[in-house]
């Protein structure tokens, strides 16, 4: 009972404002040094709320949010009212804020790149929001200053499930166009202003219709497809029918099967930009086409599966987490960031199991350093295909999707997510060498307020975790590269 006194005594004395990397202790788990660095770690899993430039620390942030709050919220009405017989009955849509993102962001298209807005309807008729990014005519890259020569290679990026919306991942997609890629981002069936209902028969294309009682297809739950949201057909499918549309030229468009009441795209509109000379240097035989896709939680699983069932993809990246199982073939190079924390952040003798469904255990042991590497990593690496785990420190499963205040993220596990994604399609998409991937430090540049972005450093050493083992396996000419164990964690 001392014991535990002393120990709560000193996690109350942490202060919020604690260096952001704590140095590991000299005694094991259930330690007084060990539990001070464990909740120090947990402090850290709420840093994009309280940490430097943070949500709740920068002046900025709260106006930008009521600006991009409102316009986003009227916008979406109007949308909405444009096309009643196609209710997107989601959060993203309802609720103010939901869909808004980084609201310092506001106003990147247009002075640090391009966004067009789309829509199509997916297989079963549903009408898909989303949108395209770009370089601006004649741009440079903001980190280097070389002029960006189109085409360029192409990005589709997936959400999550849970009501992820679109507008939580223009992070990613601005970042990547600004660095010489096209990028699509969307919302899958029933999720942000995409359509909740699909459109199914001949004589009903006005109207949302589908027979509940009918059997289920392929991958769906009920018989009436894409309903609910949260199921793997409506990832699985959005992600191969977004990659038809990303692909659509006005010679090729995209085989729209509903479209008759609703205005959509019929072809990507900045598919001139878009890179489609094959692939000679490609890392997959019989993969050359430019384009790699990027998907979150079960969007993460969706995009681990599309890779090994579809020819187009030539790279891959699983926000949390790299799927491995019997339905997972690796076929092309996959980069996997996986998070310490799930949707809630706990101590670390209940953080047994996966992250996203913990488990309690013995605080007097550690958590198992080969956690985040048995879920995909390892599939990649036996099967001889290139592949790479980057866990960050005090990672939740919500560092991906930027969404105001509510939910827990590390202050730099975005910004290290970007760079890491950055390097590894510009390692696989543009054929460009390995250093950035094995640097222990990087260079980021972040909106601290509207149109004002300043750049910061991150060191791995202090990035990456201290409990899960981070990792890669990838080939550099003739050899291979490899190291289980960057962060120098142990065990694996």
């Amino acid at each position: 009972m001392r014991r535990i006194i002393c120990v709560a005594l000193l996690l109350a004395a942490i202060p919020a404002g604690a260096p952001a990397h704590a140095q590991l202790p000299t005694t094991g788990p259930g330690s007084v040094p060990f539990v001070l660095r464990d909740t120090q770690n947990i402090v850290d899993a709420y840093g994009r709320q309280h940490g430097p430039n943070g949500q709740l620390t920068n002046p900025a942030y709260h106006p930008a949010l009521v600006l991009e709050s409102t316009d986003n919220g009227l916008d979406q009405l109007i949308d909405q009212a444009a096309a009643p017989n196609r209710l997107a009955i989601t959060p993203g849509n309802v609720f103010p804020g939901w869909n808004v993102g980084n609201p310092l962001r506001r106003g990147w298209s247009g002075t640090r790149g391009q966004r067009i807005p789309v829509s199509w309807t997916n297989r079963y008729g549903a009408l898909i929001r989303g949108s395209v990014f770009a370089p601006l005519p004649g741009a440079r890259d903001p980190y280097t200053g070389a002029e960006l020569d189109p085409p360029y290679p192409g990005v589709v990026i997936t959400t999550g499930s849970v009501q992820g919306s679109e507008h939580m991942y223009w992070w990613l997609a601005q970042d990547l166009a600004e660095r010489g890629y096209v990028v699509l981002t969307y919302d899958v069936q029933g999720q942000g202003t995409s359509e909740t209902l699909p459109h199914e028969g001949d004589q009903v294309d006005a109207l949302p219709f589908c027979n509940p009682f009918a059997p289920p297809q392929d991958l769906e739950m009920f018989g009436c497809p894409g309903v609910p949201a949260q199921q793997e057909a409506n990832f699985v499918y959005g992600t191969r029918d977004a990659l038809s549309f990303f692909l659509s030229t006005p010679d090729d468009p995209y085989p729209n099967p509903s479209g008759g009441d609703v205005q959509v795209n019929d072809h990507n509109p900045l598919w001139k930009l878009f890179d489609r000379s094959p692939d000679k240097k490609t890392a997959t035989p019989g993969r050359t086409t430019r384009v790699a896709i990027v998907g979150h939680s079960l969007g993460a699983s969706a995009v681990s599966h599309v890779q090994g069932v579809d020819d187009r993809v030539e790279a891959v990246v699983a926000l949390d987490k790299l799927a491995g199982g019997s339905d997972v073939t690796p076929v092309v190079p996959a980069l996997a960031i996986q998070s310490e924390y799930g949707f809630t952040v706990q101590p670390y003798w209940n953080n047994n199991g996966s992250s996203l469904t913990p488990q309690p255990g013995s605080p007097a042991e550690g958590p198992d350093p080969r956690r985040e590497q048995k879920t995909g990593f390892d599939a990649w690496r036996a099967a001889g295909v290139d592949s790479m785990l980057v866990v960050p420190r005090a990672s939740t499963h919500l560092e991906y999707t930027d969404i105001p205040y509510v939910l827990p993220a590390s202050r730099y596990g975005q910004a290290l997510s970007s760079v890491y994604v950055q390097a590894w399609l510009d390692r696989y998409l543009k054929h460009r060498g390995a250093a950035p991937l094995l640097a222990t430090s990087w260079r980021y540049l972040e909106p601290v307020a509207i149109g004002d972005w300043e750049p910061i450093t991150l060191e791995r050493a202090a990035r990456l975790s201290f409990y899960y083992c981070s990792g890669w396996s990838i080939r550099d000419g003739k050899r291979v590269v490899a190291n289980p164990d960057p962060a120098g964690v142990g065990g694996c």
